[in-house]
């Protein structure tokens, strides 16, 4: 019978509740303390016994209460690791401080095809690929760079395990997990950019309407979709919504901005890399967005901007899901689905010369479009009073309500921004608003620029090359603008200085649209 005798915590007490026990007449083969209490062991002690052991306890001062366990601690908390440990999808190992595998789970012992015991007691060096600890260490500090374990590549995570009142590593956890989980580490850290799936889009007009039921039709197609539309149309949303609606829908969706990165970091987010591909390179190489979205779905954003080359790769890829990481090694195979996103004309660019056809086939699978928001005014209301409702909780101030007039203005404004103009402006209404009702007087509204026209206001028609090339340039930097949230983001959209761009938005009197939350 084990027993959790509780007392005062006290020089002597320990011998002296012992001391009892073998007074009543019974052994006692095992003993743990903590503080104010003594855990024992007594095989002979039967329930039946216990008021004459506890009459005897009763005699030691400081003596509490006395009462059966069904476990030692020790015991109890070994079973409790053991089924964290077992519960784990991915190989782990608890280690000593030199490497000494002191515990593994049973999906180690699975990977490595051998009895948990073939694994306890050996060095982590070498076993089953691995490498020493050190280089686990390194692997781990580097984030993304990978081990061998018994022909698998896995990413290492390593913790030191340290006693409550010890500041020496008494050993660690070596965590292994493969790229594909963590992948779903990312996507859920990242998460929908607004609410989950349909729900995220926002509006009851027939156009909103049509557009969810086409999401849920070709969510769960196993093809290529291109989705097409405005800047600030809410693509990405759609993409969200596409995924959510699949039968990946339990898989990651990563996204890569393919306009934001140049070419050779843009291959290797997309592909990954070998060890000592560059300098730099993390030990071990790393894996890609294919391999991190393995069975899940990737978002190629802007997809227009992708350069020749990296047109060429992407449609190998899409030919039969085959791949390279940078700096050679093995063909790798991926299952993932590609969502292609663009504000692009991209049958303009084939017939320029500038996007593959080929490349335009493979992705143009399937296609939904996001609509401008001056085609749905009938959700300008309902997106307002969201937009005003976020700005208000993210300001800290009671939430504004909305004039019929600005109701109204809102619904008549164009809005070539769309969606993400009009969150914009209202954020910078809220932002400055003193009063409790928003006026359109309020929200800013200037007129756009007349239809067809690239002049600055105020400007006659361009008398000059050196004119018209100045008014298509601000014509460009006016609708970019919008949709970066800092000169450099829009600097590094036009493949041109940080300095020039400021320069020129200086001259032109533009400012990128700054989103509510970017830094």
């Amino acid at each position: 019978m084990r027993l959790d005798v509780e007392g005062e915590d006290r020089p002597g007490i320990t011998a002296a509740l012992l001391g009892a026990v073998a007074a009543a007449g019974y052994d006692v083969s095992f003993v743990e303390v903590e503080r104010g209490h003594v855990y024992l062991s007594a095989p002979d002690l039967t329930p039946a016994a216990l008021p004459g052991v506890r009459a005897r306890l009763e005699t030691v001062p400081g003596f509490h209460r006395v009462s059966a366990i069904d476990r030692m601690p020790r015991e109890r908390r070994r079973i409790e690791l053991e089924a964290a440990l077992n519960a784990l999808p991915d190989p782990v190992f608890v280690t000593d401080s030199v490497g000494l595998v002191r515990r593994a789970n049973r999906a180690a012992a699975r990977a490595a095809d051998r009895d948990l015991g073939q694994l306890v007691g050996r060095s982590v060096a070498g076993l089953a690929g691995l490498p020493d600890l050190a280089a686990l260490q390194a692997a781990s500090a580097a984030g993304a760079g990978e081990v061998s374990f018994a022909g698998r590549r896995y990413l290492p995570e390593l913790a030191s395990l340290r006693s409550p009142d010890d500041e020496e590593i008494d050993g660690y956890l070596v965590q292994l997990k493969p790229a594909a989980r963590l992948g779903q580490m990312m996507a859920a850290t990242r998460g929908a950019p607004a609410g989950v799936g349909l729900d995220a889009i926002i509006g009851e007009s027939a156009v909103i309407r049509a557009l969810r039921q086409r999401i849920q039709r070709l969510g769960a197609v196993e093809a290529p979709v291109l989705i097409l539309g405005e800047t600030g149309a809410g693509k990405e949303l759609i993409a969200h919504a596409l995924h959510h609606e699949s039968q990946r829908a339990d898989k990651p969706l990563l996204a890569l901005n393919c306009a934001a990165i140049p070419e050779n970091l843009a291959e290797s987010e997309l592909f990954g890399y070998e060890a000592g591909a560059f300098s730099g390179a993390a030990r071990g190489g790393k894996p890609g967005l294919v391999e991190l979205a393995e069975g899940g779905a990737i978002l190629l954003d802007e997809v227009g901007e992708l350069t020749p080359y990296l047109q060429a790769k992407l449609l190998r890829f899409l030919q039969d899901g085959r791949f390279r990481r940078i700096g050679g090694g093995p063909e790798r195979r991926s299952a993932v689905r590609i969502l292609a996103a663009t504000n692009r004309d991209l049958s303009a660019m084939v017939a320029r010369g500038v996007f593959r056809e080929d490349l335009l086939y493979r992705l143009n699978v399937l296609t939904v479009e996001a609509p401008p928001l001056r085609a749905r005014p009938e959700d300008v209301p309902i997106l307002a009073d969201r937009f005003v409702r976020r700005a208000a909780d993210q300001i800290g101030r009671p939430v504004p309500r909305l004039s019929p007039a600005a109701y109204a203005a809102l619904a008549a404004h164009p809005w070539p921004g769309n969606v993400r103009e009009l969150e914009n402006r209202l954020f910078r209404a809220i932002s400055l608003l003193d009063d409790d009702r928003l006026e359109p007087g309020d929200i800013d509204l200037e007129p756009p620029p007349p239809s067809g026209g690239t002049a600055l206001p105020g400007e006659a028609e361009p008398e000059t090359l050196a004119e018209a090339a100045a008014r298509g340039e601000a014509a460009l930097l006016r609708r970019l603008a919008p949709d970066y949230p800092t000169t450099r983001a829009l600097a590094a959209r036009l493949g041109v200085s940080h300095t020039t761009i400021a320069q020129k938005l200086r001259r032109y009197g533009l400012a990128p649209t700054r989103r509510p939350g970017s830094e």
